[in-house]
């Protein structure tokens, strides 16, 4: 299992270095560049935004989830015990400087995230739940291609809701695990993976068999909960530690050119793990958040599309940012510092002292189980995608359930080494797709902006892009905002 473990690592490390990395940085500049950098200029209207009214049907019903929803389920996906554990390892193993090129690339893929969400808004469907979409529905009705549809489809399911929900599950009992050997003072029972296993499983199990709106709710309600509660723990570290965060910013910026690299990472070693890591953790171009953007329910495809950019800028430039400075004023001398969630582990006893290990257990739990949920929202819009049969969702549901299980009580090495390179390739074909529809996301920009500039709130009517077909909602104002809202702009 080791040797296919590093076989799975070795691959997937080449191919992400030299195919997936190149054409997202390439196609996130681009994006920026003709976007006229649309992910700083509307930074306001993201707000905005995510508050928009939710419009409603006939009954005075919600027509789908609301935007905030769209933001807390993709939230809840982006934000997992990657934010902590993955930016301990980009540090470990790639020095301070790897969180510049977090931050970096975060800015740049904003823009592609704002494009992928815009897309999946505008070629989303209707289904008894409200509305559904992604990159496969952008591929078959944008492109004509069902059949790359479907390929990325069966990648996203295999790559989230099973391979990645298994690891969020297995960190889940592993930080369980450290509590009570920590409380105990000897070795944890195996029968402790076993029993946080059941629990999640069990959990996980009455959210997925209650459909995408009880998905909404629990995310709306768990996403902020966590945010705060890890914000507050980082304030600790701060307000504890405050004459080491001048130092600790200095470090991020000149050992990311490597100049004083403290961990021996050569400069080129420190960008891919700070731009590697940084994609893992906010998903940015993977193709994954568009599948919870096409959800809401908005009078804009573009209004998810900033959405969804404020998104990724919430992942790294707040939550990951906060692990960096937990780590950096916790752990001085990185030199022989461990890998992974240990390392966040440490900093956090060596400056709050060991209660903070229950803490961040009670964080790690709520980050990954807000993931799994996220992840298992990712994987029915793709089922649903390849076929609407009611047996094969149910079936669908029951694996995750048992893959939450599983991943509690087996070891995470070759799963996630398979997952890393199923995720690249993943990447690769929701990039080439977005490419290609690229022109349609500046098209749908303009009329937004020219909305905005005569005062409007602004409402999109596939006529508004004539000759684009394959549009299946937004046939008509009345559609769009709902009978209330049309009457009052009228």
């Amino acid at each position: 299992m080791d040797n296919l473990a590093t076989w799975f690592a070795d691959q997937g490390n080449i191919f992400w270095t030299w195919v997936v990395l190149p054409v997202v940085v390439v196609l996130g500049v681009y994006l920026t560049v003709r976007s006229g950098v649309v992910q700083f200029r509307f930074i306001p209207e993201m707000f905005r935004t995510l508050t928009d009214r939710t419009p409603r049907d006939e009954d005075g019903e919600p027509q789908s989830v609301s935007a905030f929803q769209a933001f807390t389920i993709s939230a809840a996906s982006r934000v997992g015990t990657g934010n902590i554990a993955g930016v301990a390892t980009a540090i470990a193993v790639g020095g301070p400087g790897a969180v510049f090129w977090m931050w970096l690339m975060a800015f740049i893929g904003a823009a592609s995230a704002f494009a992928e969400s815009t897309l999946a808004q505008l070629f989303k469907v209707r289904d008894p739940d409200g509305f559904r979409g992604g990159p496969a529905y952008y591929m078959q009705r944008g492109l004509k291609a069902r059949w790359m549809g479907v390929v990325f489809a069966i990648i996203l399911i295999i790559c989230f809701p099973f391979s990645f929900s298994s690891l969020q599950a297995n960190t889940i009992a592993a930080s369980v695990g450290g509590v009570v050997e920590s409380a105990s003072g000897g070795e944890a029972s195996g029968m402790i993976a076993w029993i946080v296993g059941i629990v999640v499983a069990a959990l996980t199990a009455l959210v997925v068999f209650g459909g995408v709106r009880r998905i909404a709710s629990v995310t709306q309600a768990v996403v902020p909960l966590m945010a705060l509660v890890y914000l507050l723990i980082g304030l600790a570290v701060v307000a504890v530690s405050w004459r080491e965060i001048p130092g600790a910013i200095s470090m991020i910026f000149t050992e990311a050119f490597g100049f004083s690299e403290v961990v021996g990472a050569t400069f080129g070693y420190i960008v891919l793990t700070g731009i590697k890591r940084g994609m893992f953790s906010n998903e940015a171009g993977l193709g994954s958040a568009p599948n919870a953007g096409a959800s809401a329910a908005v009078t804009h495809p573009v209004k998810q599309g900033l959405v969804q950019a404020l998104g990724v800028y919430f992942d790294t430039f707040l939550v990951c940012t906060i692990t960096a400075f937990i780590i950096l004023t916790g752990v001085p001398d990185l030199g022989d510092a461990p890998v992974g969630v240990d390392l966040t582990q440490m900093a956090l006893a060596g400056t709050l002292g060991d209660w903070s290990l229950t803490a961040l257990a009670i964080i790690i739990f709520l980050l990954a189980f807000s993931s799994i949920i996220g992840n298992y929202y990712y994987g029915e819009a793709s089922i649903e995608f390849i076929s609407t049969r009611r047996g094969v969702l149910v079936g669908y549901r029951t694996l995750v359930v048992l893959a939450v299980l599983t991943g509690s009580v087996l070891s995470a090495d070759v799963v996630w080494s398979f997952a890393d390179a199923v995720m690249g390739f993943m990447a690769i074909t929701n990039l080439v797709a977005l490419a290609l529809l690229s022109g349609l996301v500046f098209a749908l920009l303009r009329d937004y902006t020219q909305q905005r500039r005569e005062g409007r709130n602004p409402v999109f009517t596939r006529d508004r892009l004539p000759g684009v077909t394959g549009i299946d909602c937004w046939a008509d104002e009345l559609s769009v905002t709902g009978p209330i809202e049309t009457m009052k702009r009228r």
